[in-house]
């Protein structure tokens, strides 16, 4: 099973500042992306609290979160951040993979872009 990447760039949401851009690991099992809090500092982005995870080893642990705006693939979204401990590998959540309307092709482990975004009620409503 292979691993996807994507080039992502980090920045506050009044893009002041010098962007956080790295490879991000593309994590469909994330809700939300992470970074090293050193990096998003530099960023200009700030804490706004902080929320807990569970991580893939079942362990609990608490972090800071912030908002950013994650650009990737061309496109621009808005999404939580949390703060990740130095050196922590950079992830590309489902949330901001979702409001961008891109998908893991399951098969391929490729990003594709979904010709169009969901914009409708379920009928479980």
């Amino acid at each position: 099973m292979g691993l996807t990447y994507v080039t992502d760039r980090i920045s506050n949401l009044d893009k002041t500042g010098t962007a956080y851009e790295t490879q991000f690991l593309v994590d469909t099992g994330a809700i939300h992306c992470m970074a090293p809090r050193e990096h998003l500092l530099a960023a200009g982005i700030q804490p706004e609290g902080k929320r807990a995870y569970e991580l893939a080893n079942g362990e609990s642990v608490e972090y800071e979160v912030g908002f950013a705006r994650v650009s990737f693939l061309g496109d621009e979204v808005v999404s939580v951040v949390a703060f990740g401990p130095s050196g922590s590998e950079p992830l590309l959540g489902v949330v901001a993979l979702e409001s961008a309307g891109v998908v893991v092709d399951p098969v391929t482990k490729n990003l594709k872009r979904l010709p169009a975004m969901p914009l409708k009620r379920s009928n479980h409503d």
